[in-house]
């Protein structure tokens, strides 16, 4: 089953970091938060990916076709211009990466993709955010309600401390960066019928969490699995020094490969 993977967006409120490459390739630790994404579905099986790239998709590309280079080691005789791999740590990937043009919308990016996923199911996924969301565990929701589409639904974390003042203003308890207020949103990490494709018929415009989404849900269409462990979008310099604060700590409880 091919896992598509939205991966071309601006990363306007990362700026600093997306001048010269796009977000998903934004480190945690030494390898892009991309790469992360991918391990988590390797991890239960899932190794073809089809990554929909847009604003400096080059940079992704270049990454993949390297890749092999990079993560193995090598002797290069300069005069035969030769290349000897001394050993093998890549990744048992197959990884398609396509342009689904700079200014398209993700509804626009999913559609463009449509011949690949040829009538087939297929997961989803945003190529900005970590989980150890249990994939298998997803699939068995998806296929119990045997709907169109499920999507993980999470409950971030508030970004403030949480007080309960009493009457006479005294602090009753306080909670650190508590839960939401109960809301649950989307969290990405989608299982797609090919039947969710109908849904996407705005051309490139589309967004994917306005109308086909919103018909979806209305034609009774769209579940939820809820996830309760760990969940975090990197949209802020913040969250990037956070992710990385937790790998480089042995923290990262979406590393679970």
């Amino acid at each position: 089953m091919k896992v598509l993977i939205l991966a071309g967006g601006f990363g306007t409120r990362l700026s600093e970091e997306t001048q010269n490459i796009p977000k998903p390739m934004i480190p945690i630790g030494n390898k892009p938060i991309l790469w992360h994404i991918m391990k988590s579905y390797s991890k239960f099986g899932f190794n073809e990916f089809v990554i929909l790239l847009g604003y400096k998709g080059y940079v992704i590309k270049e990454y993949f076709a390297n890749y092999y280079l990079h993560q193995s080691d090598v002797t290069i005789d300069m005069k035969n211009n030769n290349i000897e791999i001394l050993n093998n740590t890549a990744e048992p990937w197959k990884v398609t990466l396509i342009d689904t043009g700079l200014h398209t919308m993700t509804g626009g990016r999913i559609k463009r993709v449509e011949d690949l996923v040829k009538g087939e199911r297929f997961m989803l996924t945003y190529g900005d955010g970590v989980s150890n969301v249990d994939i298998n565990a997803l699939m068995e929701a998806h296929e119990k309600h045997g709907k169109s589409i499920t999507m993980t639904a999470v409950q971030p974390e508030g970004r403030f401390g949480s007080l309960k003042i009493t009457g006479d203003q005294q602090v009753e308890t306080f909670h650190e960066k508590p839960k939401g207020d109960g809301t649950w949103i989307n969290g990405g990490f989608f299982v797609c019928e090919p039947k969710v494709l109908e849904y996407i018929n705005e051309g490139d415009a589309t967004v994917f969490e306005k109308a086909p989404l919103e018909n979806l849900a209305k034609d009774g269409e769209l579940f939820s699995y809820k996830h309760h462990g760990f969940w975090k979008p990197m949209d802020t310099l913040r969250d990037n020094k956070f992710l990385n604060e937790l790998w480089e700590n042995n923290e990262a409880k979406w590393k679970t490969w």
